[in-house]
C-alpha cells in the first residue's frame, strides 16, 4: 500500500472512495427502508398494502443492483424472499 501522505493518486482514490461510500449508503438505506415497509405490512396482516408496497421495493432492489451497490444475485435473492413471504401470507389468510 502506498504512503497516502505523499502519493497524490492514492489521495485521489481515497476521496473517490469516500464519495462512493456516501452514495452507496444512501441507496442501500433507501432500499432497506422499502423492504422494511413490506415486511412490517406483512407482519401486521395488511396484505393489500403490502402488495402495493412490494412494487417500489422490488424496483429499489433492481436499481441498487444496476448501480453496483449490491450484487445482482443478492437483489434477486431478496426479491424472491419478499415475494415468497407475500405468497405465504396470502395462503394463511
Amino acid at each position: 500500500m502506498p504512503d497516502t501522505k505523499k502519493n497524490p493518486s492514492a489521495l485521489k482514490v481515497e476521496r473517490r472512495d469516500a464519495r462512493r461510500a456516501v452514495y452507496r449508503g444512501i441507496v442501500r438505506n433507501s432500499t432497506r427502508t422499502q423492504i422494511k415497509k413490506v415486511r412490517a405490512l406483512l407482519a401486521a396482516g395488511k396484505l393489500t398494502e403490502a402488495e402495493e408496497a412490494l412494487k417500489p421495493a422490488l424496483s429499489a432492489l433492481d436499481k441498487a443492483a444496476e448501480k453496483g451497490v449490491i450484487h445482482k444475485n443478492n437483489a434477486a435473492r431478496r426479491k424472491s424472499r419478499l415475494v415468497t413471504a407475500l405468497h405465504k401470507a396470502k395462503e394463511i389468510s
